[in-house]
């Protein structure tokens, strides 16, 4: 593993754990319409844990939009399972994932259009430096091939990938390998920003 990397990763755990968090999740809620979703869109959020940005007061004003939400099922080494998820839902822990909340087996799965992704940093041009897992590029990877039209294989289109963290989670530069995906947006409490791919 990258050495600068590994130490960049515990120098942005240590710094998003001291970031305050009171209203945050409210805040990012009231910037729900600015992501102007296509309608209809199937969100793909997640459950947080310890200190991560808390993206469900945000699904929740994107349900309210009509945005039919879904939740990760985590299986080690693989690409991200979603399945169809509401507030309210029984759930369960994933004794394999850090006892993540995940949706029951029996919920169906969904192919999500949007997806929220938990990060440790990220920088002005959307790279972000996640947990070392490679869970999320797999999955953004996975769900870029199976939105590409059949007939038209060089026309990917993958999930709309948007950043879910504290505006104090911004470093200067991500470092970046040729597999790192680089997200659409990032919403923080201080709003929306969008990054243009290349």
């Amino acid at each position: 593993m990258d050495t600068n990397k590994t130490t960049i990763r515990a120098a942005a755990r240590a710094r998003r754990a001291s970031l305050p968090r009171a209203g945050y999740a409210d805040a990012i809620a009231k910037f729900a319409t600015d992501l102007s979703l296509a309608p209809g869109a199937v969100v793909g959020g997640y459950f947080p844990i310890r200190d991560e940005a808390d993206p469900r007061a945000l699904m929740s004003a994107l349900a309210a939009l009509g945005h039919p939400l879904a939740l990760p099922a985590i299986t080690p080494g693989q690409p991200l399972v979603f399945r169809a998820w509401k507030m309210g839902d029984a759930m369960h822990a994933n004794a394999q994932a850090f006892n993540i909340p995940e949706p029951l087996a029996s919920a169906p799965e969904v192919t999500p259009t949007v997806v929220l992704v938990p990060l440790l940093a990220f920088d002005a041009t959307g790279h972000r430096l996640g947990y070392g897992g490679g869970y999320y590029d797999r999955t953004l990877t996975l769900l870029a091939r199976a939105q590409t039209p059949p007939a038209n294989p060089s026309a990917r289109a993958p999930a709309f990938a948007i950043g879910v963290a504290y505006a104090g989670q911004e470093i200067a530069a991500v470092p970046r390998e040729p597999h790192d995906l680089p997200l659409n947006a990032v919403i923080t409490e201080a709003g929306v920003r969008r990054f243009q791919k290349t």
